[in-house]
């Protein structure tokens, strides 16, 4: 049994991640949306760090990690749209698809991964609302903007490798990335830099790809 729970350890993390989403479904669900899309964030960079440092990845918990990145974010997606509802929920109902596609994709160990990765897409959700609520404005037509440009990056045949995160190739950096962003939801006045950061790196490594695909 001990054996089992260590070789499944990431495995059963990147479970724990998505199944605390369901309070988004209940009533005033929404309240919890930010918190969740960082415990979700955690708990997602947290299984690719044990598999890696206990030596106990496997093809199987990889589509597993990317079943539940799925299942968690469009999760996060819809019941952003359903809260708005109006151009957001349809907005939201056309990002799912392509989070669902991007996901599906990545499945098959022999394609290319190209595009963002949709964690970022949570990351900019995320940014949105905290800037909206310390900032004071109403946040629906930038959520738009970001759903449509997140829903053309995942899509690319490109990769996107300019964005914070893809440069934070070693514990450390994710375990930053990661403080960055508990440190935004629990102190807002740092939220403008911080976002500011990750919106610059995306839309470069945006710009990037358009430019390759004009070549």
């Amino acid at each position: 049994m001990g054996g089992f729970l260590f070789k499944n350890i990431a495995n059963i993390v990147s479970i724990l991640g998505v199944l605390p989403l369901a309070l988004l479904y209940l009533d005033n669900g929404y309240q919890y949306l930010l918190p969740l899309i960082v415990f979700n964030n955690v708990m997602d960079d947290l299984d690719g760090i044990l598999a890696t440092k206990l030596n106990i990845k496997s093809r199987f918990g990889a589509d597993l990690d990317n079943v539940c990145d799925a299942v968690a974010h469009v999760a996060i997606t819809l019941a952003l749209g359903a809260h708005f509802s109006g151009i957001v929920l349809i907005a939201s109902i056309i990002t799912s698809g392509a989070i669902i596609i991007r996901a599906t994709s990545r499945l098959n160990p022999d394609r290319l991964s190209g595009g963002s990765p949709t964690n970022e897409l949570m990351r900019h959700i995320f940014f949105v609302l905290i800037l909206s609520n310390f900032f004071t404005f109403d946040p629906e037509y930038v959520l738009v903007v970001v759903l449509f440009l997140n829903t053309i990056s995942m899509s690319s045949s490109k990769e996107m490798i300019f964005m914070l995160r893809s440069q934070a190739t070693t514990v450390s950096l994710v375990i930053l990335v990661n403080i960055a962003l508990i440190l935004s939801l629990v102190l807002p006045i740092l939220s403008p830099y911080t976002a500011l950061m990750f919106f610059m790196a995306y839309l470069y490594a945006f710009l990037n790809i358009i430019n390759l695909n004009k070549k």
